[in-house]
């Protein structure tokens, strides 16, 4: 008798990690690949983190934390909102998690029950809807597009009539760049208050904009979860390291999973992320380097063909509307990374229903990446 599969685990695949096997098959083979699919800097963790790490390392055992974090850690994310955004936080709030990813897990486990129904932008983060669904939480997509600066309102929401237990924003967004400013997200989060619905916030590339500075929902509403990571602006990608402001009506529930799913976050990885929050000067040179990448490929993406895109006030990617080139995103992007050696994202991962028209691509790599990329798609599309 055949042994059974749960349903749950049955949620579509994140695509991006397919792409990079593709692409890791193809540098494994001897070819070359350009990486602007993956959303990773290039640089790795800041020394003095690395620095702080080895003297972890030395100093005593690296042994479990409490399932909250250390003290020291969530005392300084505290601070942090105090410096950068004039929001003061109680430490208490503040939980640090494995990943953004454990936080969205925590999040969504305390907040929601099975058969809610948790609004998100289309395009958006894959891992969101798929979560929801794993969990038995049902994700309902909300229409965003140029007209709508790629993010959700309240006019939107009444727009749909769909009745919500929840709500995700992210701003910078995932994958079109965009924002939402402070009398947008203040919007939201009274529309919220109003008609019971628990906001979440996605705030892991604040620290990486080009223009307007990101504004947090910890200074609207002490309602909202908020998540934020060491991933993005930090570049501590594999340290697999983040933090959530949790209300104060979700805080034991939160701790209660956190004990029972994690033990507690990455020890090691939570005493070298003390010595981040002062390397400023070296985390601004890769934004910098961002910035020059995005106004690259802002000039010679068109010259190639991609004509249509996201605004990317923040974050580190562009997403394009490839309409005109293709109906077919996965099959667009496999022939461009067989044919030119660019890896980049299929739309399909970030909107089920209109992302077969779309493409992603990232800019955390270097800039003579970027302009290799450029030059190649665009002798590749003027053929």
């Amino acid at each position: 008798m055949a042994l059974k599969v749960a349903k749950r685990g049955l949620v579509p695949p994140f695509i991006v990690m397919d792409v990079m096997r593709a692409a890791a098959e193809r540098a494994a083979a001897g070819d070359d690949v350009l990486h602007l699919e993956v959303g990773q800097p290039s640089t790795g963790a800041p020394q003095a983190v690395l620095e702080a790490a080895k003297a972890a390392l030395d100093a005593d055992p690296i042994g479990y934390t409490l399932a909250l974090g250390i003290e020291p850690l969530r005392a300084r994310i505290a601070r942090h909102y105090a410096d950068e955004y004039g929001v003061a936080i109680p430490e208490e709030r503040i939980v640090v998690t494995t990943g953004s990813s454990g936080a969205f897990l925590l999040a969504f486990l305390a907040a929601f029950e099975p058969g809610d129904r948790v609004g998100l932008a289309a395009p958006g983060y894959p891992a969101y809807r798929n979560i929801l669904t794993a969990l038995g939480i049902t994700p309902v997509l909300l229409p965003v597009g140029a007209q709508s600066h790629f993010q959700p309102s309240s006019a939107i929401l009444e727009a749909v009539g769909e009745s919500l237990d929840g709500l995700i924003v992210a701003s910078p967004s995932n994958p079109t760049g965009s924002m939402l400013g402070a009398a947008e997200l203040g919007d939201l989060a009274r529309y919220c208050h109003d008609q019971g619905i628990r906001l979440v916030s996605d705030e892991i590339y604040h620290g990486i904009t080009y223009g307007e500075r990101a504004v947090t929902a910890a200074a609207q509403s002490t309602e909202a979860i908020v998540v934020n990571s060491f991933s993005k602006y930090y570049s501590m990608t594999g340290w697999r390291l983040g933090w959530m402001v949790v209300p104060p009506d979700l805080l034991r529930a939160v701790e209660c999973l956190a004990q029972n799913f994690f033990i507690s976050p990455p020890t090691l990885s939570q005493r070298a992320a003390l010595a981040v929050f002062d390397c400023r000067e070296e985390l601004d040179r890769n934004v910098a380097r961002y910035a020059r990448n995005r106004a690259l490929l802002l000039e010679e993406l068109p010259k190639a063909g991609f004509h249509r895109l996201a605004p990317a006030d923040g974050a580190f990617y562009l997403y394009a509307d490839i309409a005109h080139l293709s109906n077919d995103s996965q099959e667009f992007c496999r022939r461009m990374l067989t044919e030119t050696g660019v890896a980049a994202t299929p739309g399909v991962d970030f909107d089920p229903e209109q992302g077969h028209r779309a493409m992603r691509f990232s800019f955390a790599g270097s800039t003579e990446d970027m302009a290799e990329a450029a030059g190649r798609l665009r002798r590749w599309l003027s053929r």
